[in-house]
């Protein structure tokens, strides 16, 4: 048997050095660890306010590894100042039954002021819900939506638990919301950290239409998806999971492709093998799947692929030609990439998922 015995954990004592930057709920610090100096990432929630010689306790596992944590150890917590006090309100737990487990108000319990509205609805009366795959759709997606509806449209991003679970180590999210690109934001499952706190998507995605007001709802993980190189062994299969979350509470849900041309490894080249599992097996309900008009080279291999996996008879495409996401990133100041690359080396990438976001524009501007 493969097991996973004794500790998981690497933690290592560190000092902080400086703090580099900071934003909210987020301190990133030069910490001085196993006589090095290195980067830090702490989180408010669990460790207060980081200063310049304080004493912490570093998550070094990730780094140890080389895994794509950014190359940032994490505090675990401040040795210096270790008592902190959650706020009185709220009894859901996420995390639970860790060291790290942390208290929060979800927007579905009795304390809310939401609780009674949420207690009585159960539909989003067909707005649109863009399920992603990657984090790093999400801005194409929000530029699309802001541009199409001229900043009119309240769009609400509900980050699930699928990668990082903290809101605030979401750049783009932070970001977009500064901007007013995005009105709110909803943290599902074990992600914390949003405007709103729910248990899972299905009750996000009607905090994010009854609480937080969406005109249009955007779903999907924070940054740092799973994958294994197998079919089913990824986080990324979560979106035929969304696409069946919203067509279950009346939504109208809108399926975003990863395509690229750039990725060298053969099961992402064109649509990726994960978006064709989560729309080809896991969504059991139909989604309307926007396609960019590309290069006809290009766009055979796409249609052949989506024809091949059976998504062009399980769900609806529609063609659209997204170039405009383009001048929307450049007009809102966005820096994009997506696995280290930008728009210039993988725009078909950033042409999918502005399509996904024109096409749910589209639809909230359509109803009465």
């Amino acid at each position: 048997m493969e097991g996973n015995q004794g500790p998981l954990v690497r933690l290592r004592p560190g000092k902080v050095l400086r703090i580099i930057t900071s934003r909210p709920g987020l301190v990133e610090a030069a910490v001085l660890v196993e006589g090095r100096e290195e980067k830090a990432v702490g989180y408010t929630a669990f460790t207060g306010e980081l200063r310049p010689g304080d004493a912490v306790l570093l998550n070094t596992t990730a780094v140890a590894k080389g895994l794509g944590s950014g190359g940032y150890h994490f505090v675990v917590a401040n040795l210096t100042r270790p008592e902190l006090d959650a706020p009185a309100a709220g009894h859901i737990i996420k995390l639970r039954y860790t060291p790290a487990q942390i208290k929060v108000l979800a927007v579905e319990e009795p304390e809310s002021s939401h609780h009674e509205k949420l207690r009585e609805t159960e539909n989003l009366g067909g707005t649109p819900v863009v399920a992603l795959e990657l984090h790093s759709q999400l801005a194409p997606v929000a530029a699309a939506v802001w541009q199409k509806g001229r900043g009119r449209l309240r769009l609400v991003y509900v980050m699930t638990d699928g990668a990082a679970l903290p809101l605030p180590f979401s750049r783009t999210a932070g970001e977009l919301k500064e901007k007013g690109v995005l009105a709110a934001t909803v943290t599902v499952g074990h992600a914390f950290g949003g405007d709103f706190e729910a248990v899972n998507v299905y009750s996000g995605l009607l905090a994010a239409k009854h609480a937080a007001g969406a005109d249009v709802i955007v779903v999907g993980m924070g940054p740092g998806v799973v994958g294994t190189g197998t079919r089913f062994g990824t986080t990324a299969i979560e979106q035929g999971e969304v696409v069946n979350a919203a067509h279950v509470l009346g939504g109208r849900p809108v399926a975003a492709l990863r395509l690229s041309f750039a990725d060298l490894r053969p099961r992402h080249r064109g649509v990726s093998h994960h978006t064709i599992t989560a729309l080809g097996r896991v969504a059991l309900a139909p989604a309307t799947v926007a396609v960019p008009v590309l290069a006809p080279e290009r766009a055979e291999v796409v249609w052949e692929q989506l024809e091949q996996a059976g998504i062009a008879q399980r769900h609806r495409l529609v063609t659209v030609d997204a170039t405009s996401v383009f001048s929307a990133l450049d007009e809102l100041g966005l820096q994009v990439s997506t696995m280290g690359r930008g728009l210039d080396m993988d725009p078909e990438f950033f042409l999918a998922a502005g399509a996904a976001g024109l096409v749910a524009a589209e639809f909230a501007l359509a109803e009465p």
